[in-house]
């Protein structure tokens, strides 16, 4: 081959294979010099960090939550890592949210007291699966006639220490157009929505009650196993903070509703309840006129409940996110763990309608 003389075309193909495995060799170079790749590498942009938690509060509701809740700014997320923490150690196969805006909820509610918060975690989860009447497809399109009743709403004011301002009107509920169920399953969805603001977990909420125009009949519907369950959810089984009850234009029935729910009433929720009867006087030194509807001696307009209705109606795909999917039938840590008290799916034995009447007859 040596003395072999190569035609034109033969060189050509030579020298063009010649000129590529060269070109290879070098882009081979190229890819594995670790010069090259640590220069490659530092040149392209970081990825993107996952989003985390951002504080909405303001300086004073921090000072506040400080005070009042033990939050620490610079513990914040140690706290809900730690909770965190907790709950996969101790509740694997506990179906919920690990993000930290849910965590907090939870914390907040418990002043930040990890084995507290979980329990409430744990309870909230019971609560959802042990009334499946309530929290199945729970969402605000099919509670547009109890919404639409009345029967609950938001006041656009909050309080002086802001708290939104939850007001119930039992009167506007109609028995025969739905159970009472649908009403609970309003309330609810109400929390819910009202939590997902980080200056009402600070704040908590106040609930104002007109009992006016309550009937025998309408009262005898909220039974002990009703009302043990809903106080059950309010106390033990949702993060929410409620910082008083006022009750207005309560006729002499009430003290048979009110001997109904408060054997269930911790200590502390008892002492929130205020009765103030007719007297909107006693009802303005807690809360100013300027916040309430002319229905309640207020100059803040007529009680509007279009704004509420629509706020919930506009959150109907997170409700669905949240209530409408396929789970788990019961996780194994609901299983084991207890209720809170008052949760329990079995009905007492005296629950029944004349029973309930015999108590709220003894009140006249």
């Amino acid at each position: 081959m040596s003395g072999a003389v190569l035609s034109p075309h033969h060189a050509g193909l030579l020298f063009l294979q010649g000129s590529w495995e060269l070109m290879s060799e070098e882009s081979d170079s190229l890819r594995t010099s670790p010069s090259a790749a640590s220069l490659s590498e530092s040149e392209l942009p970081p990825p993107p960090a996952p989003a985390g938690y951002v504080c909405s509060l303001t300086e004073d509701l921090v000072a506040k939550a400080r005070e009042e809740l033990q939050e620490k700014p610079e513990w914040r997320l140690r706290d809900v890592q730690a909770l965190r923490d907790m709950v996969r150690k101790e509740c694997p196969n506990l179906s919920t949210s690990l993000e930290d805006a849910f965590l907090l909820r939870f914390l907040r509610a418990r002043k930040f007291d990890y084995d507290r918060a979980l329990q409430l975690l744990i309870n909230y989860h019971s609560c959802r699966r042990s009334w499946p009447e309530v929290f199945h497809n729970l969402r605000p399109s099919a509670l547009k006639e109890a919404l639409a009743s009345g029967f609950l709403t938001v006041l656009p004011h909050t309080d002086p220490r802001g708290c939104h301002i939850l007001c119930l009107r039992p009167d506007r509920w109609i028995p025969s157009n739905y159970p009472i169920t649908e009403n609970i399953r309003a309330i609810y969805l109400t929390l819910e929505k009202l939590i997902q603001s980080e200056e009402t977990q600070v704040n908590g909420i106040v609930i104002l009650a007109d009992y006016k125009g309550v009937s025998l009949s309408k009262a005898s519907h909220f039974g002990p196993f009703i009302a043990k369950k809903v106080i059950g959810i309010l106390q033990d089984g949702f993060p929410i903070r409620i910082k008083a009850v006022h009750v207005v234009n309560e006729p002499r029935i009430f003290k048979g509703i009110f001997a109904i729910i408060k054997p269930f009433l911790k200590e502390k929720i008892a002492n929130r309840f205020f009765l103030h009867g007719s007297d909107l006087n006693s009802l303005h030194s807690n809360l100013p006129r300027n916040i309430l509807p002319k229905e309640y001696g207020g100059t803040a307009g007529e009680l509007d409940i279009t704004a509420w209705n629509a706020a919930l109606l506009a959150s109907e795909e997170d409700f669905v996110r949240e209530f409408c999917q396929p789970g788990p039938p019961c996780d194994s840590i609901l299983g084991q763990a207890l209720p809170p008290e008052g949760l329990s799916s079995e009905a007492p034995c005296d629950d029944s309608m004349w029973a309930v009447k015999s108590q709220l007859y003894s009140c006249y």
